[in-house]
């Protein structure tokens, strides 16, 4: 962050100082909310949560150096009092931002947003300095946090925005107002909270409503594929940037192929050349990631060359999506774990098929949360999908949602032993240490709150006589 006062810090955010002698000190270090990444010249982020109060750990984190603490209440050290530590937060990150003067772009979408942040930051950091929110930080607190982390130097700040309801994402581009707005798709995650893709859409296109009209520079980059994020185009007065498939797209693939190891590989358009593209990352799914990263990166001045050598030197900086892994036996391990929603599911499951020729593939899956009364419907399509595309095994993991997944193997044709319902994790890995081959190929997915990624962390753990362990 800039170094700010402490009595600026209060005058900003609209707090009053306690315990501190010299209100001229600043704040030189990063704002946390995590008291173990308090140090020198840092400000601590007091949150009283259900389990834990921050506020409890201000004596501690002023000793590791911090030099205050932004809290709800006078804590016995240097501390901003303030109404609500949440709000405090986000002015503040609009006040530096503001400050800054960096490029500002958001993304949101229902499926690919930290892949797609991941290979946007990957890309715009080969022309200059670069911010970008870390894993899945895209919430009220999370996207602030991100912020601060720019400094001067910074020319181009990457926030990813999630969303859950409708005017969540209003309230994000309130705190950081972007210059640049993607929207990736409009897909069925969450769909239970929303009531409908319609309000998917509503919520999602909130971002495009932010952005500065093209003339003060706004630049709306949407997916040319997706019938409901093309119609926000008519809810921005910012410049329009198509990408897709499309031939109407502005930012084009062509030639799209899969590599033998499951790989994309195609031809790049932008308006300015062509040029050709092969990922490390894997499945086909991510050309639409790559396309929309190129048309941020080709409307902020890059070359088709510089961004495809970008795009294919870029690779997976976020824990647990599409991570491929192969073992001493040679086994592969596809830890994918880290969410899941119907479409990032189905996406999942051809990128394995495409890993798996030739070999066998196995589909560990759980639960896709958060779907309400299309739970039942996309759990069965799913486990039609797995037989269609004829994945080997699919071990279906948990409860009603697993059973659904693998009636829906069962309504497709997988009446053998191409399918199975297994209780929990630890049963999962028992069943794939007895029967995995050598060159075997496992896909691991699930929504978060299932934890599937142990299942795949397990795999990758080899004990003292070889064999694969549980934790």
């Amino acid at each position: 962050m800039i170094a700010l006062s402490l009595a600026e810090i209060a005058e900003v955010v609209g707090g009053q100082t306690h315990d501190i002698p010299d209100p001229s000190v600043r704040v030189t270090g990063p704002v946390v909310r995590d008291s173990r990444e308090a140090g020198p010249g840092s400000l601590f982020v007091a949150f009283a949560g259900e389990r834990v109060d921050g506020h409890d750990f201000a004596a501690q984190v002023v000793e590791a150096g911090a030099a205050a603490v932004l809290a709800s209440r006078p804590v016995g050290v240097p501390a901003i009092v303030v109404a609500d530590v949440q709000a405090a937060l986000g002015a503040l990150a609009r006040h530096v931002v503001g400050r800054l003067g960096t490029t500002l772009v958001a993304l949101t979408g229902s499926a690919g947003k930290t892949s797609t942040k991941d290979l946007i930051a990957q890309v715009l950091r080969r022309k200059a300095p670069t911010v970008f929110t870390p894993g899945s930080l895209n919430n009220e607190i999370g996207l602030p946090l991100t912020a601060l982390t720019a400094t001067e130097e910074t020319k181009f700040l990457v926030l990813e925005m999630g969303a859950r309801g409708i005017g969540h994402i209003r309230y994000l581009t309130g705190l950081t107002p972007p210059k640049v707005g993607l929207v990736l798709n409009v897909g069925s995650a969450h769909i239970g909270e929303f009531g409908g893709r319609e309000q998917i859409a509503q919520a999602k296109g909130e971002l495009v409503e932010a952005l500065p009209p093209a003339e003060e520079g706004g630049a709306a980059i949407l997916n040319a594929d997706d019938p409901l994020v093309r119609a926000m185009a008519s809810r921005t007065k910012a410049k329009v940037i198509l990408f897709g498939e499309s031939d109407e797209a502005d930012v084009r693939a062509e030639n799209v192929r899969l590599t033998d190891s499951g790989q994309p590989s195609f031809r790049l358009h932008t308006p300015s050349g062509a040029s050709d593209v092969t990922m490390r990352l894997y499945g086909e799914h991510h050309v639409s990631n790559a396309l929309a990263a190129a048309a941020v990166a080709h409307e902020l001045g890059m070359s088709a060359d510089e961004i495809a050598t970008a795009l294919s030197e870029a690779g997976s900086l976020s824990r647990w999506r599409m991570e491929v892994t192969e073992r001493p036996d040679g086994v592969t391990v596809v830890n994918d774990a880290y969410n899941a929603n119907p479409e990032s599911m189905k996406a999942a499951l051809r990128a394995l098929a495409a890993m798996g020729k030739g070999r066998r593939t196995w589909a560990v899956l759980g639960k896709m949360a958060e779907l309400g009364d299309e739970a039942l419907a996309e759990h069965d399509a799913v486990g039609r999908l797995a037989v269609r595309l004829n994945v080997s095994k699919l071990v279906a993991v948990g409860g009603r949602e697993a059973a659904w997944l693998q009636l829906g193997a069962y309504n497709e044709g997988s009446w053998g032993e191409e399918s199975v319902h297994v209780s929990d994790a630890q049963a999962a890995v028992d069943l794939l240490r007895s029967e995995l081959r050598p060159g075997d190929v496992v896909l691991v997915k699930a929504s978060r709150s299932v934890g599937l990624e142990s299942v795949a962390q397990a795999l990758l753990e080899t004990g003292a006589e070889g064999e694969v362990s549980a934790r």
